[in-house]
């Protein structure tokens, strides 16, 4: 398909737009320099991240202070639970630089590109619920990608006072395949008040973030471990059973026993179009042991004969549920 040619007055325009946006740029680090030439900002100290302000961003010291701040020119992509340093301002702080991250997560934006979320986190949270229903993929999505950033996960079974005869037989028998590999299942209810004391022991001392589809509770859950915070709560659309999005920034709080919650928006689905064959495979934890013991080094693990996968499957090494998912991933990195 050929580009389409822009009229002079719609290259006028964009050329425009931009100049008057390298403007406003060019006169906030004009105005940014000047008052660190002037001696207007505090000493360098060190900061966290705690949320987002559109230009600015909130950043709290050591000793609890908090402060929106600019950004310099030259730092890109700040998320929340980044470690900066900073200068304290009147009325408004500066960052100056952003430190060193052990971790950061990410998730596609509405054009496929890799957008950052948080950072410097220790557990992934992946909540779940039995409405809106929970899917086995979905799931899967979350720990490969957990797995592929050396972040910690943990399954988080939410609103467990609405488990009934129709869905407790699927749910236990989900939960049980992930327990059997490896992974930290814990259950919750707001409504009920189970489990909140043995999450919150879990998450102390540690940076956690909570992920999962809209509707399955993460906002309540936020206001049950941390009164007062006051997430705003978005009811189940009644007509598709999913949740409407309710958090707009990713937002830091604090335990008051020590330990920080990073509570990020709700998103439907984890795609994971940026990870190829190899790296999905390695996210399936229980596949790992069995990789590169296959005949054909360039097998796939559909059909061909001997290989490990297919062979640990029919030996039960493997669940049949688990390969599925794997096989549907793969499916949706060529699709995608």
């Amino acid at each position: 398909m050929t580009k389409r040619k822009l009229s002079r007055q719609q290259r006028w325009r964009i050329e425009k737009v931009q100049a008057e946006r390298n403007e406003r740029a060019n006169k906030r680090n004009s105005q940014l320099n000047q008052a660190l030439s002037e001696g207007e900002l505090g000493p360098e100290q060190n900061g966290l991240i705690v949320s987002h302000f559109g230009q600015q961003v909130e950043v709290e010291s050591d000793v609890g202070l908090r402060q929106r701040c600019h950004v310099r020119a030259h730092i890109e992509n700040l998320v929340t639970g980044d470690s900066v340093t900073w200068r304290e301002g009147k009325p408004t702080g500066v960052v100056v630089a952003r430190n060193d991250r052990h971790s950061l997560l990410s998730r596609p934006d509405n054009h496929g590109k890799l957008k950052p979320v948080a950072a410097n986190i220790d557990h992934i949270v992946i909540v779940i619920a039995p409405e809106p229903r929970a899917h086995a993929n979905l799931i899967d999505r979350y720990l490969v990608a957990s797995e592929a950033i050396g972040i910690s996960p943990i399954l988080l079974l939410n609103k467990s006072d609405l488990i009934n005869a129709d869905n407790q037989a699927y749910l236990d028998s989900m939960l049980a395949r992930y327990q059997e590999i490896g992974y930290s299942v814990t259950r919750a209810s707001t409504a009920a008040e189970h489990g909140l004391d043995q999450l919150k022991q879990t998450l102390s001392g540690q940076i956690s973030v909570f992920v999962g589809q809209s509707g399955v509770g993460k906002s309540s859950l936020v206001n049950s471990l941390l009164p007062g915070t006051d997430t705003r709560i978005g009811a189940l659309s009644e007509s598709t059973a999913k949740g409407k999005h309710t958090t707009t920034t990713a937002r830091l709080y604090h335990f008051p026993d020590g330990g920080s919650l990073i509570d990020s928006p709700g998103i439907r689905e984890f795609a994971l179009w940026n990870m190829d064959r190899e790296k999905v495979l390695a996210g399936f934890i229980e596949f790992r042991p069995f990789l590169g013991l296959c005949r054909f080094r360039d097998c796939k693990h559909e059909h061909e004969p001997q290989c490990a996968l297919l062979d640990a499957e029919a030996e039960n090494k493997i669940s049949p549920e688990r390969m599925a998912s794997y096989r549907q991933i793969i499916q949706s990195l060529n699709t995608d």
